[in-house]
């Protein structure tokens, strides 16, 4: 079995989840930047990970789903600065399943990031992300080691879904 970990990240909060990922994987192993992967064939399983921008997937990541053949097993991760469970991550997995559509989903996973100061600072004064800008304020500190555990038990399960 083979397997790539790939992901899009700016802030390290998503390469920060997928080196968890690759951790917990105990079989033929890559993990590489989006940006690096020239292909995918050959890989048993794909997972992908993405920080949710505007509840959705970052336009520098859309052409790697988009590409993804037909069949082709993955899960998807992602890092947010909303509260886990919460209804703009769900979006973003939903906005990349239905980009994956072609690809054979296995399973989603999200956890928080620290979402960069900046932003936050700039959405508060906003009526409209005032309310997100609060609840992302909590996001400082992750992902924890908690939330990598967590990583690690969902690139567990998604291997045993597919009987490895």
């Amino acid at each position: 079995m083979k397997v790539l970990v790939t992901y899009y990240s700016l802030t390290g909060n998503t390469e920060k989840l997928a080196r968890s990922i690759y951790e917990a994987i105990h079989v033929e192993k890559e993990l590489r930047p989006i940006q690096e992967v020239k292909s995918v064939e050959g890989y048993d399983v794909i997972f992908v990970g993405f920080p949710v921008h505007a509840h959705s997937v970052p336009a520098k990541a859309l052409p790697f789903f988009k590409n993804l053949p037909e069949g082709q097993n993955i899960a998807l991760f992602c890092t947010h600065g909303s509260l886990r469970g919460g209804r703009l991550p769900k979006q973003a997995l939903e906005h990349a399943i239905g980009i994956a559509a072609r690809a054979k989903i296995l399973g989603t996973f999200g956890v928080r990031g620290k979402v960069d100061v900046t932003l936050i600072e700039a959405l508060i004064k906003q009526a409209e992300h005032r309310a997100w800008a609060e609840e992302a304020q909590g996001a400082c500190g992750h992902p924890n080691e908690s939330d990598l555990a967590d990583g690690k038990t969902f690139a567990r399960e998604i291997l045993a879904k597919i009987g490895r």
